[in-house]
């Protein structure tokens, strides 16, 4: 490949979504749901649950995402598809809108601005996220997506699982299918989790980082923005 053909590669800023770009996360999303069933015996079991199982699903998160993502999205079990969509709407503008930080808004105005394609990676599942995307204008986004059966959620994930490690594969694959120059692109994301996907671009930046990602940030010289 020659130089000018290096320089006509696209770039992208890949974003993480739950503390990156917005201070709630996924319990938050899957409480509305919750508490926003139908049935009152069926929000006090789901509710109780999800309480109860809060400890359980904070050590799976620091140690183990796939584990976590096994465990959580179980709970969607029994769902309909077509409540799934419509509370993903009502969750986006009640819980997430409120909540997107303040400089999120510049910080993806401005890399619209220098000529990069914008494309957002979560672990949230899809019927929440496609707002969230078209409310930012990006160009594509990549979410969890729930199997689901005759119109129900099984409560499993369809692949690929996006989380940890595997947001990196997949940006690696998309990058490569879709011709972006990796080196000249971004990453943006909060979790010591996210290391890998951060690590796969030549601009990687911590925003409100836990502390893992924070001393891996400064051993590395990464920017640390604090949203």
């Amino acid at each position: 490949m020659t130089d000018a053909q290096k320089t006509e590669r696209k770039t992208a800023a890949f974003y993480d979504v739950d503390g990156t770009l917005i201070s709630t996360n996924v319990i938050h999303a899957y409480a509305y749901y919750a508490l926003n069933s139908p049935s009152m015996l069926d929000r006090v079991k789901r509710a109780s649950k999800l309480v109860g199982s809060l400890p359980l699903y904070w050590v799976a998160d620091q140690y183990d995402r796939k584990a976590f993502n096994d465990a959580f999205y179980g709970n969607y079990k029994g769902f309909t598809e077509d409540r799934l969509v419509i509370i993903g709407e009502e969750i986006f503008e009640k819980i997430i809108r409120p909540n997107i930080f303040e400089g999120a808004h510049s910080l993806i105005k401005n890399s619209k601005a220098q000529g990069h394609d914008q494309i957002l990676i979560t672990g949230a599942i899809d019927y929440i996220t496609k707002p969230l995307a078209d409310y930012f204008g990006v160009d594509h986004w990549v979410a969890n997506r729930l199997e689901i059966k005759d119109g129900i959620a099984t409560g499993r994930l369809m692949k690929p699982m996006i989380a940890g490690a595997n947001k990196a594969l997949w940006v690696r694959r998309y990058a490569e299918e879709h011709g972006y120059d990796l080196d000249g692109s971004f990453a943006y994301a909060d979790s010591g989790s996210d290391i890998p996907l951060l690590s796969v671009v030549g601009n990687p930046c911590a925003v409100n980082p836990d502390f893992k990602l924070k001393t891996t940030a400064r051993a590395y010289d990464w920017p640390v923005l604090n949203l």
